[in-house]
C-alpha cells in the first residue's frame, strides 16, 4: 500500500480531544489576529504605547486636578483679571490716578466715577485700578526674589550640609525672630525714596528664611533617593545632580509657599503704606488710599471700601490658589 503523504492538519484533527483542543487553540489565535487588524493594532493583539499608556508624572497628575478643581479656576480668573488690569489700566478707566477736584471731594458715584470720589476730589475707581499695578507689582518682584533668594542659600546648606547647614540654621533663627511690621518701620522710616524697590528689598530681606527652611527640608529628603545615589555613583557632578535630579523633585513645596505668600506680600505692602512707611504719595497704592479715607469714614465709607475690598479679594485669590496647588501637589491628599 503506497505510503500517504503527510498532512499536519489532517494529522491534529484525527487525534482525538487533544487535536480538537489544538484546533480550538488555532482558531482563536485566527480570531485574535483578525480582530487586531480590523483595530488597527499590530499582529498579536498588542496595541502600542498610546497616550493613555504613557507614565504619568507629578506635574501633569497635578495640572489634571488643577482643572477639575473650581477653587483653582475661580482664583485663576482673577488673578489673569488683576494681571490685565495691571498691565493695561487704561482699557478700562481713561482718567488720571493723579487728577483731582477739591469740589467733589467725597462725593458719590456719579458719571465717570462709578466709585464716587474721596477726600481729595480723586476718583476712586481710577484709583482703584492704578492701585491694583502697584500691588501686582509688588507682591510679583518679591516673591520671585524671597524664591530665588530662599532656595538658592536653602538648597545649597541641605545639600552639602556640615559648618554650613549649622551657620545658616543659626542665621535664619535671627531673622525669624524679627518681627515683619516692627522691622519695616525701622528700616523703611529711614528711606526717602518714593518708588517700590525698598519696600521689595525689604520683603525678601525678611521673607527669605520661610522659604529657605521649605527648600532646606526637600533637598534633604530628595538627596537620599536611589536615583540620586546611582547619578552619584556613575560620577555626577555637585552641580548636575542638584540642578538635573533634585531640584525638580524639591521644587513643589517651594512653589506651593510662594504662592501663598505672593498674596501676604500685597498684604504687607498695603500695611505697610497705611502706616506711611511703605509707598508714598504721589505713587498710587491701595494702602495710601485706605489711610487717607480713614478718618472720614462716616461721611465717605466708599473711599475706603472699594480699595479695601481690592485688597482683600487679590489676597484671598492668590491664598485660594496656593490651597489649589498644594493639594494637586501633595500626593498624600490624593
Amino acid at each position: 500500500m503506497p505510503e500517504q503523504p503527510y498532512e499536519p492538519e489532517r494529522a491534529i484533527a484525527g487525534t482525538g480531544m487533544g487535536g480538537a483542543m489544538d484546533l480550538a487553540a488555532s482558531e482563536a489565535s485566527t480570531l485574535e489576529q483578525q480582530s487586531s487588524d480590523a483595530s488597527g493594532g499590530p499582529p498579536g493583539g498588542r496595541k502600542g504605547a498610546g497616550p493613555a499608556d504613557r507614565p504619568r508624572s507629578l506635574w501633569s497628575d497635578a495640572w489634571r486636578d488643577l482643572r477639575r478643581n473650581p477653587v483653582f479656576l475661580l482664583s485663576a480668573l482673577v488673578i489673569l483679571c488683576l494681571a490685565l488690569i495691571s498691565l493695561w489700566p487704561g482699557a478700562i478707566t481713561t482718567g488720571s490716578p493723579l487728577t483731582c477736584d477739591l469740589a467733589k471731594a467725597q462725593d458719590g458715584s456719579g458719571p465717570g466715577a462709578p466709585f464716587g470720589y474721596d477726600g481729595q476730589g480723586c476718583n476712586v475707581y481710577t484709583r482703584t485700578v492704578y492701585g491694583a499695578r502697584t500691588s501686582v507689582t509688588v507682591g510679583l518682584c518679591a516673591t520671585l526674589g524671597v524664591a530665588v533668594f530662599g532656595s538658592v542659600l536653602g538648597g545649597l546648606a541641605g545639600y552639602f550640609g556640615g559648618v554650613w547647614d549649622a551657620v545658616l540654621s543659626r542665621v535664619t533663627d535671627i531673622f525669624f525672630a524679627i518681627p515683619v511690621v516692627l522691622g519695616g518701620l525701622v528700616l523703611l522710616s529711614v528711606v526717602t525714596s518714593n518708588t517700590v524697590w525698598p519696600v521689595i528689598g525689604f520683603m525678601v530681606l525678611l521673607g527669605w528664611p520661610q522659604i529657605s527652611r521649605i527648600a532646606r527640608g526637600s533637598v534633604i529628603t530628595a538627596k537620599h533617593h536611589d536615583y540620586v545615589q546611582a547619578a552619584r555613583a556613575l560620577g555626577a557632578s555637585d552641580a548636575r545632580i542638584m540642578l538635573r535630579h533634585i531640584a525638580p523633585n524639591a521644587v513643589a513645596p517651594v512653589i506651593v509657599v510662594a504662592t501663598i505668600a505672593l498674596g501676604t506680600y500685597i498684604a504687607l505692602e498695603a500695611t505697610l503704606s497705611y502706616l506711611g512707611v511703605g509707598l508714598k504719595p504721589p505713587s498710587v497704592s491701595w494702602g495710601i488710599d485706605i489711610s487717607a479715607a480713614s478718618p472720614y469714614i462716616r461721611n465717605a465709607p466708599h473711599a475706603l471700601l472699594w480699595p479695601a475690598g481690592a485688597l482683600a479679594i487679590t489676597v484671598l485669590a492668590f491664598i485660594m490658589l496656593g490651597d489649589a496647588v498644594r493639594d494637586a501637589l501633595d500626593p498624600k491628599l490624593r
